[in-house]
């Protein structure tokens, strides 16, 4: 599981969870300006031609100069990955980027959030190992996390 706490300035923190990377990924894009395809995507140099009905020839070349350049220097089935909020608007690259951090920084646009991967990572937050969950000023948000793990009986609910 995935937990987020999402601390809104002047706002109630909020806790939520992910079953993997990808329900993570989708609840993300669910609430974001961005499309999904923006947040994050892969695609192949030949895959962009073959969306614009070419193949990577002659007449291609002459109309997509740039995406033949990139084809003939990496592979035409090489995967260039999108990820707005990681890399600037509608730029991709040929180094990888992963779907979990692109969902993070697209998360993390937003205002500031807290993330634990794992059913470890967030109790041992809730447990005060987290100092941005520890003392009276973040209580708010050390509950939500705990009704949370309370919730998908992580933790029991002794209080």
């Amino acid at each position: 599981m995935i937990y987020v706490v999402e601390l809104p300035v002047g706002g109630k923190p909020k806790a939520w969870f992910a079953y993997d990377e990808a329900d993570f990924a989708r609840k993300v894009a669910a609430s974001d300006p961005l499309r999904p395809e923006e947040i994050y995507d892969s695609v192949t140099p030949r895959e962009l031609l073959e969306f614009s009905g070419h193949a990577p020839d002659v007449g291609a070349r002459t109309q997509y100069p740039s995406i033949c350049a990139i084809g003939d220097a990496h592979g035409w089935d090489t995967p260039l990955y999108r990820a707005d909020y990681l890399l600037g608007r509608g730029l991709c690259q040929h180094e990888p980027v992963t779907l979990l951090d692109a969902s993070l920084a697209a998360l993390n646009a937003r205002g500031h959030c807290l993330v634990y991967l794992n059913d470890r990572a967030a109790i041992s937050a809730f447990e005060g190992a987290d100092p941005r969950l520890a003392g009276k000023s973040h209580w708010s948000a050390r509950r939500a996390l705990y009704e949370q793990l309370v919730a998908l009986e992580v933790l029991a609910d002794d209080n």
